[in-house]
């Protein structure tokens, strides 16, 4: 049953000071809240390593954010803003980034009620040689909605990922309220960052340096990595009155046959997730793993499936259907997409504890925190913001530990 929940109720003021509009100097010089047993206490980044169980797991998200904000400009002289979202043709991220001459991208385009039919040309005004030489262009070729199908071409032979390096920029939050500067090409990526996909950053894992993931791997804490790349939805406001109508954008993400025997072993160690779309990559598990029981493969995760019926299989069966299927078809990966929307009312079947920052008012983020610590999410927040926490993408970070 989907849960009726007013995303009123989700509110909390906060003033535009709080906002984190750049990363501290050192990434992991922020505080630490530690929510455990019902208690918020201040802490230091660097004291994480203090709060992972050894012998545990810890998921971090490995996906990459590409330069994926263009500017074009009509021969009118308006400008057009262009933000790729999703690959068309060729419709996988790899291949896409690879491709030269020409490709199409679902997109997110600003002012688009003043582009008809007219091809756009790059706006360059430093005439930048560089820019000059791929001559990057942009056509409509259709629209649905707020989301537009776009071509774009180009000149001399480079990858699109190259494109993007010379003629796009890092696509920061909008409540920044700033244009992307030069320290965000560095700062708004993980250390760790490895496939290239996402339009948001995972900002769990930017605090994170080389002493901290070295300190937890000593106490024998078990490393792995998903990659789930991150949509522009997850700029998107919740606009409804209720939950309920809202719409969650299909975000892909992989898998490790590896982690999922390591989630499945008969002794479960504890899971530590980096991020919230590591908690939903992980949750969206055990689903895939129904469809692979009830009908032989996996499937896409649905945004309600884990509200629409009970389930009276194991965690642990679900995620073994998924290994078996892998094995039956010689896959040492499972690639897949998920809608996911995580609301109180929603049982965790993995995730034990969250590295998370401080999310906005009135997002689908905040109601996975509340869900994650059983609905106590305002004190937690109180908290923050009467110690002084910095919120939001560069903010300040947390862990918060769920009663198991």
């Amino acid at each position: 049953m989907i849960p009726v929940i007013k995303i009123t109720d989700y509110d909390y003021v906060l003033p535009e000071e709080r906002i984190a509009k750049y990363p501290l100097p050192q990434r992991d010089s922020s505080k630490l809240l530690v929510y455990k047993d019902g208690t918020p206490r201040e802490h230091s980044f660097k004291e994480i390593p203090d709060f992972i169980p050894g012998d545990s797991v810890m998921v971090f998200n490995d996906t990459k954010v590409v330069p994926a904000r263009l500017h074009f400009q009509r021969d009118t002289g308006a400008h057009i803003e262009i933000f790729c979202l999703e690959p068309v043709q060729p419709a996988e991220y790899n291949q896409i980034f690879s491709t030269t001459g020409k490709c199409r991208w679902k997109c997110i385009v600003g002012n688009v009620k003043r582009w008809k039919s007219d091809v756009l040309h790059l706006y360059n005004p430093s005439s930048d040689p560089a820019v000059t030489a791929m001559d990057l262009r942009a056509e409509l070729v259709g629209r649905d909605n707020e989301v537009a199908v776009v071509e774009l071409s180009w000149k001399g032979g480079e990858p699109f990922s190259k494109v993007l390096e010379i003629c796009g920029s890092i696509p920061i939050p909008p409540y920044l309220n700033r244009d992307t500067e030069a320290i965000d090409r560095e700062r708004y990526q993980t250390l760790y960052a490895k496939y290239r996909g996402s339009v948001a950053a995972p900002t769990a894992g930017l605090h994170f340096t080389d002493a901290e993931i070295g300190a937890i791997r000593g106490k024998g804490v078990d490393m792995e990595t998903v990659c789930l790349h991150v949509g522009a939805g997850t700029f998107l406001p919740v606009k409804s009155e209720t939950i309920s109508g809202h719409r969650m954008h299909r975000e892909p993400f992989t898998v490790s046959k590896s982690l999922l025997r390591t989630l499945a072993a008969e002794h479960r160690k504890h899971v530590t997730a980096v991020g919230t779309t590591s908690v939903r990559t992980l949750e969206s598990l055990y689903y895939a793993g129904v469809s692979c029981i009830e009908k032989g493969h996996p499937e896409d995760v649905g945004q309600w499936c884990p509200y629409e019926r009970e389930y009276q299989y194991s965690t642990r069966e679900a995620l073994l259907a998924i290994s078996d299927y892998l094995d039956r078809n010689g896959l040492d990966e499972l690639k897949l997409g998920t809608r996911i929307i995580i609301v109180p009312g929603f049982r965790f079947r993995i995730t034990d504890a969250l590295v998370t920052n401080f999310h906005q008012p009135q997002s689908t983020l905040l109601l996975l925190i509340s869900a994650f610590i059983g609905g106590g999410w305002r004190p937690v927040y109180d908290f923050a913001m009467e110690h002084g926490f910095r919120f939001l993408s560069y903010g300040d970070s947390s862990i918060l530990f769920r009663d198991r």
